[in-house]
């Protein structure tokens, strides 16, 4: 009831209210941009060849395609690309700033040094909607090559023509997704980007829940409810699962030395915390290794070995144990990888040591640096085992248990992780606005905690 009160509360405050409008809105027209089809493209051809992608060449890359552009890519929508090069340039640009010395100084020039790397971002965006969309256009004028020659032609207008027409359609939207993104940031509630990638995910649901409907209760059920009832018993615990591993930190003591004098009283030796988060990664592990694997096994397909051939499918296959093991690999590596290069344990020692605090038992500097390397490193272990089983488990009950992909992708993978932990930072936001004027929060005990969060 306490969750059901913040909710109606919320609407209390002209100032909240009027952000919540302002996100349901955008987010509205943002749909809308994903529903409207690509010129020159036949929709009954295109479905036709999807399906014989499915059944023939896997689809296992399609169906993920499918569910993070809220199902913009079964009519090819001007709208396919969303919000995807946006969060790529900033993935690029994020990564870039750790190696190359003028990018990471551009970082640390504070609120205009950020402007700059936003500015950069934006251009960066461009270059990649371009090359996207080009690349798109080409497929969809001969998909006979890349997915074999049953597949049927979608596009029966001129090459160079069909070609720009595509490039100017998705760029412009991108853009336009973009934009809304960024208002949705500055006048809504939370980060537009995570906003809308969190809608396109769920605008799936309807999808999952009518097939789930047709499988377990419909005319042509094939599958016993109980299943469906151990499922959502299963998906419950799935959800609680994620959220500790969204909201877990590892605290490090912290000790700061300097005194400060006020009014009479003096101020020192305070105990603080440092929190690491346990999923310090993100989603991001998950987002490298699916598409991958997935060129990786298209790759060896192409191959004139036998050999090869049978590796790529079963690379390509997302049931297949060959599939899993190396996801599992690849998953594991990113975690670290992105740890080593956006986590500067040396930079927090120094700031620490500027600041005269110290971690108990450890000499500042560089015997700091390493003591929080060790720890960061054990929490990422224990971080990635837990990302890993989230990824794994929409695969396994879509290849071991033959769950379609529309319902086992809802019970973990990339997109429950990014659900959950949207909606966490978004009644975050709402929270804080309800308790700094006195109204009761979400909770009954406590206050919600984001993604980096205490």
């Amino acid at each position: 009831m306490s969750m059901f009160k913040g909710f109606s509360n919320a609407f209390k405050i002209p100032e909240l209210r009027k952000k919540i409008l302002i996100t349901l809105g955008l987010v509205a027209v943002c749909r809308l941009v994903s529903l409207v089809p690509t010129p020159g493209v036949d929709w009954h051809a295109l479905q036709g060849a999807i399906d014989n992608i499915r059944q023939n060449a896997g689809g296992g890359m399609l169906d993920w395609f499918d569910v993070f552009t809220g199902g913009a890519l079964g009519q090819c929508a001007i709208g396919f690309l969303s919000i995807w090069p946006y969060i790529s340039a900033q993935i690029v640009i994020q990564l870039l700033s750790s190696v190359i010395p003028s990018l990471e100084k551009l970082k640390k020039e504070g609120e205009s040094g950020r402007q700059r790397l936003a500015q950069i971002t934006r251009y960066l965006t461009i270059v990649i909607c371009i090359v996207q969309s080009w690349t798109i256009a080409t497929v969809l004028l001969n998909p006979q090559a890349l997915f074999g020659e049953n597949v049927q032609i979608v596009v029966s207008s001129s090459p160079l023509g069909f070609r720009l027409m595509t490039v100017i359609g998705m760029t412009s939207a991108a853009l336009f997704v973009m934009w809304i993104a960024d208002q949705i940031t500055t006048f809504g509630i939370g980060n537009g980007g995570s906003l809308i990638i969190m809608i396109n995910i769920t605008s799936r649901l309807p999808h999952a829940i009518a097939a789930a409907y047709e499988r377990y209760i419909g005319g042509t059920q094939t599958k016993s409810p109980v299943e469906l009832v151990m499922l959502l018993v299963f998906g419950f615990l799935v959800v609680m699962g994620t959220v500790l591993l969204t909201q877990g930190v590892r605290k490090v003591a912290i000790h700061a030395t300097r005194r400060s004098i006020s009014m009479g009283n003096t101020y020192g030796m305070q105990q603080t915390f440092m929190p690491l988060r346990v999923n310090y990664t993100g989603v991001m592990p998950i987002i490298f290794a699916q598409p991958i694997l997935q060129v990786l096994g298209w790759i060896f397909k192409k191959m004139p070995w036998d050999p090869c051939q049978s590796f790529g499918s079963q690379l390509s296959d997302m049931g297949a144990p060959t599939h899993l093991i190396i996801y599992a690999i690849v998953i594991m590596f990113f975690c670290f990888f992105w740890v080593a290069t956006q986590f500067n344990a040396v930079d927090i020692s120094e700031n620490l040591k500027k600041d005269g605090s110290y971690v108990p038992g450890i000499r500042p500097g560089m015997q700091t640096a390493e003591y929080l390397d060790a720890v960061m490193t054990r929490i990422t272990l224990i971080g990635g085992t837990g990302l890993l089983v989230v990824a794994l488990l929409p695969q396994i009950l879509s290849g071991a248990f033959d769950i379609p992909w529309a319902i086992s992708s809802f019970f973990g993978g990339t997109s429950l992780l990014i659900i959950v932990g949207v909606a966490l930072d978004t009644l975050r936001v709402m929270e804080s606005h309800l308790l700094v004027r006195k109204y009761d929060g979400f909770l009954r005990h406590g206050t919600l905690r984001g993604r980096g969060g205490v």
